[in-house]
């Protein structure tokens, strides 16, 4: 059980070594959140994954714990009454931990554990998935993942760190076909909403090369196309709004770029990318997904092709 005496404080990167350390819950202050953010660990006992990302944080460890969804419950419950006592707000609840989360076994009841004690405690928190979206290419796991979107508001945050079979191979290093995950992608924001989230960094002392950022960016207006064209055709990014936040949703909610500001266990095989040069990519995205809404058809106009012109936030988290 997690209490108050041995939680971890808000703001440090050590927060985030707790979960090497068999736990199974893990509140750490999250520059993209906006404040604390309950993450749940479904691989306490080592890191379980199918991408081999050198920026990736995770450092190299194995310990005897066990996963179980009674303990996770308990700790996700301490966690919360602890942070409320102190009058720290919960951002959201967030399945990240050592790995890819959708490849453990547990993850669809920990998912409606977790969506449950969300919305009896702190209903007013997101309830985050962080993916490198390599599930979608498993049926099940697809058709869980909508419907959860829905029924549950699950924020899915998905990776996207390439635009490019080569930089993918660089950025990822995964044996699963670059082209079979983005078409899964591509899929699935057909017919649920998602963010999109992108690693930016030098990777063996690599830039990525303008071949890339363009092909980058114009993925990213491909699949904001892709996800308006449905929402307008069969209402799916304009349903009733989702339990958690009384908002409608839109198809695309926001892309984050966001750079290395953690320690790797690779290091220096990653690094960090200048401020300036994040800003410059989301300037520049901004400025092509502002050009594609512009010329969108008015809201509704199916007739006229499909796009509603609603563009996501793009945020920079450096």
């Amino acid at each position: 059980m997690l209490h108050e005496d041995d939680s971890p404080s808000i703001g440090s990167k050590e927060n985030h070594r707790k979960r090497e350390k068999g736990v199974l819950v893990y509140p750490v202050y999250s520059r993209r959140s906006g404040g604390l953010s309950v993450g749940i660990n479904l691989f306490p006992d080592k890191k379980h994954c199918n991408f081999d990302c050198p920026y990736c944080e995770v450092f190299p460890f194995s310990c005897d714990a066990e996963f179980s969804t009674e303990q996770m419950e308990a700790d996700l419950r301490d966690a919360i009454a602890v942070a409320l006592d102190r009058n720290i707000p919960v951002k959201d609840i967030c399945f990240s931990g050592n790995g890819e989360p959708t490849l453990s076994p547990f993850f669809p009841e920990a998912l409606e554990i977790a969506g449950h004690v969300r919305m009896e405690l702190v209903p007013e928190a997101n309830l985050v998935l962080i993916t490198n979206g390599t599930g979608l290419l498993e049926e099940r796991l697809f058709s869980l993942l909508r419907e959860a979107a829905f029924s549950s508001g699950l924020d899915i945050w998905l990776k996207l760190d390439a635009g490019t079979p080569e930089w993918y191979k660089k950025m990822n290093r995964s044996n699963l076909p670059y082209n079979e995950i983005i078409e899964a992608i591509k899929k699935f924001v057909a017919c649920a909403p998602v963010t999109i989230q992108t690693m930016l960094c030098v990777v063996d002392g690599e830039s990525p090369s303008s071949e890339e950022a363009i092909s980058w960016e114009k993925l990213i207006l491909e699949l904001l196309a892709i996800a308006d064209r449905s929402a307008v055709k069969g209402r799916v990014g304009i349903r009733e709004p989702a339990p958690r936040s009384g908002r409608t949703e839109i198809p695309l909610r926001k892309v984050q770029i966001y750079g290395k500001a953690r320690p790797a266990p690779e290091d220096p095989i990653a690094g960090a990318l200048p401020a300036e040069y994040l800003e410059a990519r989301a300037a520049s995205l901004r400025a092509a997904l502002a050009k594609v809404c512009a010329a969108a058809p008015p809201e509704g106009n199916t007739a006229a092709g499909g796009a509603m012109g609603i563009a996501p936030n793009v945020e920079v988290y450096p």
